[in-house]
This record gives C-alpha cells, sequence and structure tokens, in this order.
C-alpha cells in the first residue's frame, strides 16, 4: 500500500507542476491578447477607408479599369493561409486547415488548379506533410508582426495575380471575434468583387488619371487586407491560447481534487488496516 500512496502522491505532484505550467502560459496569453486586439482593432480603420476610397475611385469615376477589378476564366487558384508557429491553441489552428482541406476538395479535381502561400509553421507542417503545392512559406513571426515582415511574400502573391500565373486569389484565417470566439473566415481578395455605382458618390478628377491612381493602390488595399488578416489572427491565437490554457488549468485542479480524495482514502484505508494488525496482535497476546 505504502508504493500505492507514494505513486499517487507522485501523480499529484506531477498534475500540479503542469497546473502552474498551463496557469502561467494562460497569464502570458492574456498579456499578449490585449495588446493583438488593440493592434488589430487598430488596423481595422485604416483597410475599411482604403477600400473606400479604392471603390470610389472605381466606381464613380466613368473609364478607370484595373486587370485586379476584372474577373477572367479560373484557370488556377491561389490561397494564402493564416496559421500559428506553435500549437497549445485549441482548435485554431485545426478549423482553419479543415475548411482549406475541404474548399480544396470542392473546388480543385488536380493539384495543378491551385497553389498555397501559407504563414505558420503548424499550417507549413501540415501541408508539407500531405503534399499540397506550397509556393510559399513564412515561419518564426512574431507575437507583433510588422508589414515589413510579411511585405515581400504579400507583394508576391499580388504580383502572382497581376502576371496571370493566378486567376483567383484568397485569404484564409481565423477573424477573431472575442477572447473566446474565433471564426474560420476565407475572403476573396482578388480579383476585387462588389464594385458597384453608389448613389451620391461624387465625382473627381485624377492627375494623371484615374486608371494610374487605382494602379498604384490596389495593390497596397491588397496588401493591407492581409496584413490585417494577420494581425486579427494573431489576436485569435492569443484568445485561443489563453482559452485552452485556461481549460487545461481546471481540468489540472479537477484532477487534483480526485487524486487527492483517492490519496485520502487510501491512506484512511492503509492506517484502519494497521491499527487492526494492530489490536489482532496484541489480542492474540493476551
Amino acid at each position: 500500500m505504502a508504493g500505492g500512496l507514494r505513486e499517487i502522491k507522485g501523480r499529484i505532484k506531477s498534475v500540479q507542476n503542469t497546473r502552474q505550467i498551463t496557469k502561467a502560459m494562460k497569464m502570458v496569453s492574456a498579456s499578449k491578447l490585449r495588446r493583438a486586439q488593440e493592434r488589430a482593432e487598430a488596423s481595422r480603420p485604416y483597410a475599411e477607408k482604403m477600400r473606400e476610397v479604392v471603390m470610389s475611385i472605381a466606381a464613380g469615376t466613368s473609364g478607370a479599369k484595373h486587370p485586379m477589378l476584372q474577373s477572367r476564366p479560373v484557370k488556377k487558384t491561389g490561397y494564402v493561409v493564416i496559421t500559428s508557429d506553435r500549437g497549445l491553441a485549441g482548435g485554431y489552428n485545426g478549423n482553419v486547415l479543415r475548411m482549406v482541406s475541404r474548399t480544396i476538395d470542392e473546388r480543385h479535381k488536380s493539384k495543378d488548379e491551385y497553389t498555397i502561400i501559407v504563414l505558420g509553421r503548424k499550417g507549413r507542417d501540415f501541408f508539407k506533410k500531405r503534399n499540397y503545392p506550397v509556393m510559399e512559406e513564412v515561419v518564426n513571426l512574431s507575437d507583433s508582426p510588422t508589414f515589413a515582415d510579411i511585405k515581400n511574400v504579400t507583394r508576391k502573391a499580388v504580383q502572382l495575380f497581376a502576371d496571370e500565373q493566378i486567376d483567383q486569389l484568397y485569404l484564409v484565417y481565423n477573424k477573431f471575434i472575442s477572447a473566446i470566439q474565433q471564426e474560420p473566415t476565407e475572403v476573396q481578395l482578388l480579383p476585387l468583387t462588389g464594385v458597384e455605382k453608389v448613389e451620391g458618390t461624387p465625382t473627381y478628377d485624377f492627375e494623371p488619371s484615374a486608371d494610374e491612381v487605382l494602379a498604384d493602390l490596389l495593390p497596397k488595399y491588397a496588401e493591407t487586407l492581409i496584413f490585417s488578416a494577420l494581425l486579427d489572427a494573431k489576436a485569435s491565437e492569443q484568445g485561443a491560447r489563453m482559452t485552452a490554457m485556461g481549460s487545461a488549468t481546471d481540468n489540472a485542479s479537477d484532477m487534483i481534487d480526485r487524486l487527492t480524495l483517492f490519496y485520502n482514502r487510501a491512506r484512511q484505508a492503509a492506517i484502519t488496516q494497521e491499527i487492526a494488525e494492530i489490536v489482532g496482535g496484541a489480542n492474540a497476546l493476551e
């Protein structure tokens, strides 16, 4: 029985150490979440204003055209997929990767019909293990990324469309809703859709021309959307990790309570047995 008690006590100690780790990770993620959420929310007005300006030029100016606004027959599709570099974040990565896999299975019959640009080690490992065509990868991004960290890959993604190497470009990431809710989201980046003439849209004169203004703004707009989605994804990652570590901490506490109860019962049984043996021995001597 002594060996059994030592084993239970060792398990309790092990779970207590695990709880300390998960509790610390929860606190770290909570701290990072606040900063990541502030950055994500701060980026949204800029992206929305950029879209408003682009739409205003494209829809409100007669004769303004750009290849990024024109749909063409789809021969090849590009996907920009944002995941994390680390795990221990619940279903954060799994939800996005399942969405991408399901979408690819539904839309494409051959690997020649699509290509993937992936941000994050988890996504890269997932796609490469399953032999998906990964064109570009970015890993080891910080929890507070800057546009310079992904500038090259965003420009490459936009250039692929401009060079007609791909005919559609989608962005797949976890949209931040709240600390406990992240929504896997797919957005069509290119060609830019939803350009409509809005009643009351003012007419502008552009120098040198509306086409040249669009030619400069549209690539920046697509790059801005990717960066804004990355900031959203980072906030979602911290929220998912905080929630997962909170659940792990609670589960560890429950396990410790159960093991402690079992330990106390086993210890009491051992003491009762020893007392019974002593009393039996004393009676035998009499």
